[in-house]
């Protein structure tokens, strides 16, 4: 059974838990799920919270295998509350560009696909899954992309499908959020349609 939550409500759960520790959310699911939009409305309502995308380390050479990268560049100095710098991808140029930096804040948001993985899964404050179905997604992704990247996108899902087979994130999410919702709603409002229980563990990942 599906409920519905504010992201205004969200935001003050991430804010309460904040520290002196900078806090990172994890926003996850496959392409065209809605991870981008939601991320936005989130940072929105936690005054202009820092999103960092998973596709700025992702490429057309590496579309999976980049996490070793972000490890290194955002999870760590940003766990030990230090400005995490990276050289985002440009996907219409196909290299590397400018360095970025992020600064530390109360909260930090990575979205993408990957956002969750198993490698850094540990280190964040809350672990989210945006979920849609198949079809949707590549409708949306055919529609944002044009009709010409329509190959891309099926091999783009083939290697989202192996990363979904090897980690199941979506059972690692505390909260599983609905990406194409038949509930009415307005844009402050999302659709839940499971959330765990705060001390509840994850069910383990397949390995």
């Amino acid at each position: 059974m599906t409920t519905l939550r504010t992201f205004a409500a969200l935001a003050e759960q991430l804010r309460g838990d904040t520290n002196d520790s900078v806090r990172i959310v994890g926003i996850d699911g496959c392409g065209g799920a809605g991870k981008t939009t939601f991320a936005a409305r989130l940072a929105a309502h936690g005054d202009e919270w820092p999103v960092i995308h998973t596709d700025d380390f992702a490429s057309h050479d590496e579309p999976v295998e980049w996490w070793p990268r972000m490890l290194r560049d955002v999870i760590e100095p940003l766990s030990n509350n230090n400005a995490a710098t990276f050289h985002p991808y440009d996907w219409v140029r196909r290299e590397f560009g400018t360095a970025t930096t992020i600064e530390p804040a109360d909260v930090v948001i990575l979205e993408g696909v990957g956002a969750t993985r198993r490698a850094w899964r540990d280190r964040l404050a809350m672990r989210i899954w945006i979920d849609a179905p198949r079809d949707v997604r590549l409708a949306r992704g055919i529609a944002r992309d044009g009709e010409e990247l329509r190959e891309f996108w099926h091999g783009w899902m083939a290697d989202e499908d192996r990363y979904v087979a090897g980690e199941d994130p979506r059972s690692a999410a505390d909260l599983v959020v609905d990406g194409d919702p038949t509930t009415p709603h307005g844009e402050d409002v999302f659709v839940v349609v499971s959330e765990r229980q705060p001390g509840a563990a994850p069910r383990a990942a397949p390995r």
